[in-house]
């Protein structure tokens, strides 16, 4: 999700083996050292080999696990926990309340465990072009998550173009959404935002009726 960071618990679920693990935290440890170069010193003049260094690994073990510096910002790990959530809805809930729930808890976590990771990683999708292109470049993997689901709820084809749309509308209106949080400085609740953003996908956008022209004064 575009507003999420990673999380330092592993979801619900079966417990990854050992060389799972190991690799996680070499992710996180590369994660964290990012934030907080950043956080010191600013996105343009924070460099891999400072990223390596500060996370006591080689440059290429950096590349390794992520391929530029923009995707250590956008990279997160909630994809599959969304995908699980969804999957594990009643068949018969309506597929927009399916949706509010997974996209809540992944909110709800995020703002438990770092809200201020969330609010910089917003901020650096509204300031650093880079990484709001990268983000937008990365929005088809998230996308295909939710066209399996939305055909295994719907039996229509995953790869259907009303399938397709309506998934990256929904994705689109997150990003957004996001974008829109962290533009007007982080004062809103994110999780009202999002609820309001999903109000507009599922309803539609209502328009608003002119106001009515004030009656001119009365002369005699």
């Amino acid at each position: 999700m575009a507003a999420t960071a990673h999380s330092s618990t592993p979801a619900a679920g079966p417990q990854p083996g050992l060389r799972e693990r190991k690799k996680m935290k070499t992710r996180i440890a590369i994660r964290d050292a990012t934030y907080r170069l950043i956080q010191e010193q600013g996105y343009d003049a924070t460099t891999i080999e400072q990223i390596a260094e500060a996370a006591e690994v080689s440059p290429s073990t950096v590349f390794r696990y992520f391929p530029t510096k923009e995707d250590i910002v956008l990279t997160d790990e909630y994809d599959p926990l969304m995908e699980r959530e969804l999957c594990e809805r009643p068949a018969d809930e309506p597929w927009m309340e399916s949706l509010r729930y997974a996209v809540r808890k992944a909110i709800g976590i995020t703002a438990v465990e770092e809200p201020d990771v969330t609010r910089l990683r917003t901020r650096l999708m509204v300031d650093v072009p880079a990484i709001r292109s990268r983000m937008m470049e990365s929005m088809s993997v998230t996308g295909r998550m939710l066209c399996r689901v939305i055909g295994e709820r719907t039996g229509r084809d995953p790869d259907g173009l009303e399938v397709r749309v309506y998934a990256m509308s929904l994705i689109g209106g997150l990003l957004e959404t996001s974008l829109y949080w962290a533009e007007n400085g982080h004062q809103d609740d994110l999780a009202d935002l999002v609820d309001r953003s999903l109000d507009v996908l599922e309803n539609g956008l209502e328009l608003k009726k002119p106001e009515a022209a004030e009656a001119p004064p009365v002369t005699s």
